[in-house]
């Protein structure tokens, strides 16, 4: 496939943060000077009038730009590719393509390009970076993303980890319960970023076996795997750890659901940090503080992620939700009106297999309540 040209492209940066104030009163002071003149220095001359506003900055760079954003152009022969382990704002550590690992900074210019995302760098990237002495160096150029895990944060999104083929959906039976509506956002955001999504119920020693069949029923017949596992009885833990090998795969999950102690089960020369749910509150503490890219001695990568209590879906419109509830598909057609909601209508194909059983009442509450926004 023929390299794309590289070319000058004007780029929108970030705006500036402060706001230009303005001087009050500025006509008054005007009729007052006219009215009582006092030479040439009458006015201040130190500010120009303009708009109210922040101030927006555009620069030519020099890249390619394939629809899915601007990869600035580097020189190549003084870089080192690298993958991001783990990335705390405008730092990274990184591991070059020599096996070294480095502490990085962003340089300027890619952390100021105008972005959707909330950070500039996040696990999993890979990047060009520019070493410097003592194990430091400077990222000069973020490739772009294959398949991602995503949520909105205060507006923007939030790419949890990038570069990923498959994202496992951790919950548990137990300390803390099940939550089928997060399971399903997780799966929708899955799909979203273009990710082979597995289903993992920790804790199932916690739980009458008979109580979780359903759910693995419920999944099952829509084409997802359902792994039932208990980090504390190795229960489930070598299918895990053959869906892990030679993937690279996220986990992803609430507080306290165990993806940090499923790890060190797959693999325990890990030594992850974990800690207890609170049993009064029913919820777990953030034992993972930051996405962290962990290779595996049986091949693969993986990433644990902290907990998410709940999921703001990031660039999925009400109306696409639809397509993300495969189940739906053979009772779309059956509505009365072609743009039905699937909520509040008379004569919806779908929720007439709600009633018939056809589709799962458990799934569908949960598309409802991603289409109204909860």
């Amino acid at each position: 496939m023929p390299a794309k040209k590289k070319r000058k492209l004007r780029v929108d940066f970030r705006k500036n943060r402060e706001r230009r104030a303005r001087l009050g009163d500025l006509t008054r002071r005007a009729i007052d000077s006219l009215e009582q003149p006092a030479g040439p220095d009458a006015f201040d001359t130190h500010e120009a009038v303009s708009g109210k506003g922040d101030l927006s900055r555009r620069r030519t760079v020099i890249g390619t730009d394939d629809g899915g954003g601007v990869v600035r152009d580097v020189d190549p022969s003084k870089c080192l590719r690298g993958r991001v382990l783990t990335a705390r704002g405008l730092h990274a550590l990184v591991r070059g393509e020599d096996g070294n690992r480095y502490e990085c900074t962003v340089r300027r210019v890619l952390r100021t390009m105008s972005r959707e995302e909330r950070n500039a760098v996040v696990a999993g990237d890979v990047i060009l970076f520019q070493p410097a002495t003592e194990g430091q160096g400077v990222i000069e150029r973020i490739e772009p993303r294959a398949g991602t895990l995503s949520r909105t944060s205060k507006g923007r999104e939030h790419v949890i980890v990038a570069n990923v083929d498959q994202v496992l959906v951790v919950a548990s039976a137990g300390e803390p319960a099940l939550k089928p509506n997060l399971i399903d956002r997780f799966l929708v955001s899955a799909a979203k970023g273009n990710a082979r999504a597995v289903i993992c119920v920790n804790k199932s020693d916690l739980s009458d076996p008979a109580g979780l069949e359903p759910v693995a029923g419920t999944y099952g017949r829509i084409g997802y795997e359902v792994v039932f596992a208990s980090a504390t009885q190795g229960a489930g833990i070598g299918r895990l750890r053959a869906l892990l090998k030679n993937r690279q795969t996220v986990l992803a999950g609430q507080s306290g659901v165990g993806k940090s102690s499923l790890l060190n089960a797959i693999e325990p020369a890990l030594e992850l940090s974990v800690s207890a749910v609170s049993r009064w509150t029913q919820k777990g503490r953030h034992t993972t503080r930051a996405a962290t890219l962990i290779e595996l001695g049986s091949g693969g990568w993986v990433v644990d992620t902290p907990g998410i209590r709940q999921l703001d879906l990031w660039d999925v419109l009400p109306e696409e939700v639809e397509g993300h509830f495969v189940e739906f598909r053979p009772f779309v057609t059956l509505c009365r009106f072609p743009d039905c909601t699937h909520t509040h209508e008379a004569g919806c194909g779908v929720k007439q297999a709600v009633r018939r059983d056809l589709v799962s009442r458990m799934r569908y509450d949960s598309y409802v309540r991603m289409t109204e926004g909860e």
